[in-house]
């Protein structure tokens, strides 16, 4: 599910679940265990990449309706790992978003450093609201961190999906290239800033980053929760088994 490739001193970790890398327990499983031991495997910097036109689909809703309660609940304690893990790894971490990336595909570049996403009609945001689940606050903080108040707003409370081109304006990513040079810019990005003095850059890294950290450093319990009770909710199964149906009739026609 994850395809490991080495540049250098900087480690590519590749989505591969096809069809759209779609978020199973697996693979946020998978994939917070490649970011955790990256480091320790003498990697200094990583790069967070998918398939061509499709980064990741976000969280595998067709696999997730399947789940009881304690299996999600599990789930969701996994996610939030994952989001520290990113956000707190000592390494830096560049995201090549090298196509589609609703919802949780936007999720997992929120908490890298850096992220670069390929031109195109490829759609970038955060549509839980569409599927009648709220944006977490700690989610929501992340993009505000990236966006401001204002834009964060927008985003999170229509659930807008918007282009490329679009989520650069915002500060939603940094850069938009041709999609044939999504991997080789996150790369430079990385071999950029290895080439800096390492101590100098390290620690300013953890200063600026301090405050995402910091996120995760509260008391979540609560967060986690609510965040389940939302997913059992009447209304968002409804949407959720809605949007699955949508997505099963597409396939067929």
């Amino acid at each position: 599910m994850i395809l490991t490739f080495e540049h250098g001193a900087v480690r590519e970790l590749r989505l591969n679940r096809p069809p759209v890398n779609a978020l199973s327990p697996e693979l946020i499983a998978a994939l917070l265990q490649a970011v955790e031991t990256a480091p320790h495997d003498g990697a200094r910097a990583l790069v967070l990449s998918g398939s061509p036109g499709m980064f990741s689909a976000g969280l595998d809703v067709p696999v997730l309706l399947k789940l009881d309660r304690l299996s999600m609940d599990a789930v969701w304690r996994d996610f939030y790992a994952l989001m520290s893990a990113l956000a707190s790894s000592p390494i830096p971490l560049a995201a090549a978003i090298t196509g589609h990336a609703p919802a949780g595909g936007t999720v997992l570049a929120l908490f890298c450093d850096w992220r670069v996403a390929a031109d195109g009609d490829a759609k970038i945001g955060l549509s839980e609201v569409q599927v009648g689940l709220p944006l977490p606050p700690l989610i929501l903080s992340a993009l505000r961190r990236l966006v401001g108040p204002r834009q964060a707003e927008r985003l999170a409370v229509t659930g807008l999906l918007v282009s490329p081109a679009e989520a650069a304006k915002l500060g939603l990513v940094d850069e938009v290239v041709p999609a044939e040079r999504v991997l080789e810019r996150a790369l430079n990005w990385c071999q950029d800033l290895l080439a800096l003095p390492r101590a100098a850059m390290d620690l300013t890294r953890r200063q600026a980053r301090a405050d995402l950290v910091r996120e995760f450093a509260r008391d979540i319990a609560q967060e986690l929760v609510e965040v389940s009770s939302w997913w059992w909710r009447q209304e968002t199964q409804a949407a959720l088994h809605g949007m699955v149906e949508q997505l099963a009739k597409k396939k067929k026609a």
